[in-house]
């Protein structure tokens, strides 16, 4: 009986042994690349994960509501370590009930101001003397003059332009509330030529920019370390109120939310320059 051996071959004559080792390198390489895709893609999901914002805070905490944790001893020390916000809770209640006690003001009556009422004596002195009444305006307008100057020299000689942007976004508001709500003159009004703006010209009541400029100034001259500078301008800003308030030519209001909005407008143009050199980085510092 004859029998036929045959090799192991394969159809181009290589042995079956390395047929089947090339195959399984293919294969090995085919699952690393398998695995290498899979892994980038849980990468990816991870990075995404990590990138999307974190979920809004719950408006009950899982450890409960805070005031169920304050012992007695808590709300003694809160007390004892915070006394202004335990004041200002105090003068919350008062004013709520003068508000909803007070009597209203009639349309027909003329506004009740506390400054004009505290500044009578002086308002009539200056009714009497009009050359002493022009003699303040002009050298209330000097003041203003002197908040301009400086507020110019730091953005262009010193290249510090905070003040010049607090008083851009400050006169920029002034106008459109003031373009909102038109005030009419107070009562007793004592106008004068030269007084800011000079030349008997309109102006808006509400708010007051000279308390506002004066403002933005000093609080410059505080970051510069010029503090008896400062403290001029702060001296003459209430000699410049105690004027206004005896010439009437603002109320009590306006020179208050003059006062506030120095202080907020100098504080928005730190953050204007903050924000520009955080974005930008040195390359956006102006």
């Amino acid at each position: 009986m004859i029998r036929f051996k045959f090799k192991n071959a394969s159809s181009n004559g290589e042995p079956a042994s390395a047929k089947a080792k090339e195959a399984n390198h293919d294969h090995r390489e085919h699952d690393s690349y398998v695995f290498r895709i899979c892994r980038l893609f849980l990468g990816g999901l991870a990075n995404i994960r990590t990138a999307l914002p974190p979920p809004p805070a719950p408006f009950v905490p899982q450890k409960g509501p805070a005031f169920t944790r304050l012992s007695p001893e808590d709300v003694v020390r809160m007390a004892g370590q915070h006394p202004v916000p335990c004041v200002l809770s105090l003068s919350l209640l008062f004013f709520m009930a003068v508000e909803y006690t007070l009597a209203m003001v009639p349309a027909s009556s003329a506004p009740v101001d506390v400054g004009f009422v505290l500044t009578r004596p002086l308002h009539g002195v200056l009714v009497g003397r009009p050359n002493l009444s022009s003699a303040l305006a002009a050298l209330n307008t000097v003041f203003v003059g002197m908040q301009i100057v400086y507020i110019v020299w730091t953005f262009l000689v010193e290249g510090r332009p905070r003040p010049t942007i607090a008083a851009l976004f400050m006169f920029t508001c002034r106008g459109i509330l003031g373009c909102s709500t038109r005030l009419p003159l107070p009562e007793g009004f004592l106008g004068s030529g030269v007084d800011f703006p000079v030349g008997n010209v309109s102006f808006f009541l509400f708010f007051s920019g000279h308390v506002g400029g004066s403002v933005i100034a000093s609080q410059d001259m505080r970051r510069a370390r010029r503090r008896g500078l400062a403290r001029t301008f702060d001296v003459l800003n209430v000699l410049q109120v105690v004027r206004l308030l005896a010439t009437r030519g603002h109320y009590t209001i306006d020179l208050a939310a003059g006062l506030g909005a120095g202080f907020l407008f100098d504080a928005l143009a730190g953050n204007y320059e903050e924000w520009k050199e955080h974005r930008a980085g040195p390359a956006g510092k102006l």
